[in-house]
């Protein structure tokens, strides 16, 4: 990122960009401003754009060999093509002597790093990943925008809120501006404005309703349950993320017993600092045989609907109600 700070500022533009990673957000902030600094303030009427998979190389070529229209630069746009992946050989091809007139800009989620493509990109221009930042990074975010707006938040409110909206920076950026609304008369950020207008995610939910299990509370974990389904969830997919949530709580378990730290642990099974802290202490709740016998009831829960032995609502309801009322 720090790399296509300073292209920016010096105008030592690279004539190849590719930009990829799972921080969506970031991803479309650079992405905005290399294809600015490569237009150089002029209208996008030297822009093309090639969108999904199954775009045709040969077009995007023509087109990169194409003069601009009264301009220096060509932009080529490429997004979510999957080139990285395959289908990319003729292109990579190309780009070892492209049209000097052209700039390419690739979008992607994900790479296939041994392709030919993307070792021809990381040769000739620049591959940038934005993965999921960490909390420190996130709440330096956050503050930023804050002070920016002249308002003010304690570190326990900010951790409350980063909590609540998870680690990505689009649904971050989206409650706190429903906050930023909802105290639009007040410098200072309470911790009861967190609680009234951001909107917890649906992993917080699953969260929850682990711990409520955990404690004993049934009936919790069915309201909770219910609020899921009213929010239009299918029971499937919200057997998947309970599943999911016993899975990280037994690696968690398992590396906290080996003598790894918190930080480590969250590297290990991808859950940023804050997070990894509220999982190693939901873990300490339960046993290791505990959560181990959970995942083969969430398997035996799916294999019951998809075997048509129960409904779906149904199956994931009793696997609630087996571990609520322990």
């Amino acid at each position: 990122m720090q790399r296509i700070t300073e292209d920016i500022k010096t105008g030592q533009l690279k004539q190849i960009y590719l930009l990829y990673g799972e921080e969506a957000y970031l991803v479309r902030q650079y992405r905005d401003r290399l294809l600015g600094a490569l237009l150089g303030g002029g209208d996008e009427m030297n822009v093309n754009r090639f969108e999904g998979k199954g775009v045709s190389v040969p077009e995007i070529i023509d087109m990169a060999e194409t003069l601009p229209f009264f301009s220096d630069r060509r932009v080529i746009m490429l997004e979510n093509t999957e080139l990285f992946k395959s289908g990319g050989e003729k292109l990579a091809g190309y780009l070892k002597e492209p049209a000097e007139s052209s700039s390419f800009i690739f979008v992607e989620r994900e790479v296939d790093k041994r392709s030919g493509l993307y070792k021809t990109v990381k040769k000739l221009g620049y591959a940038a990943e934005f993965g999921r930042q960490d909390a420190k990074t996130l709440q330096k975010w956050v503050c930023g925008i804050l002070k920016k707006e002249g308002k003010q938040i304690s570190s326990g409110t900010l951790q409350l809120f980063l909590e609540g909206c998870g680690d990505d920076m689009e649904n971050i950026r989206k409650e706190l501006e429903k906050l930023l609304c909802y105290t639009l008369d007040r410098d200072v950020i309470t911790s009861d404005d967190v609680k009234e207008i951001c909107v917890p995610q649906i992993q917080n939910h699953i969260f929850d309703m682990i711990t409520a299990i955990a404690e004993g509370r049934g009936e919790k974990a069915l309201s909770l349950y219910y609020d899921l389904l009213a929010l239009r969830e299918p029971p499937m997919r919200i057997l998947s993320l309970i599943s999911r949530q016993f899975n990280l709580l037994l690696q968690v378990k398992e590396l906290a017993k080996k003598g790894y730290p918190q930080a480590s642990i969250g590297e290990k099974v991808g859950l940023h600092g804050f997070i990894a802290g509220k999982y190693m202490k939901q873990a300490a709740g339960f046993k290791t045989a505990f959560l181990k016998q959970a995942l083969k009831d969430c398997a035996e829960a799916e294999f019951a609907f998809k075997s048509g032995r129960m409904g779906d609502q149904l199956s994931v309801e009793m696997l609630i109600v087996k571990y609520g009322s322990r």
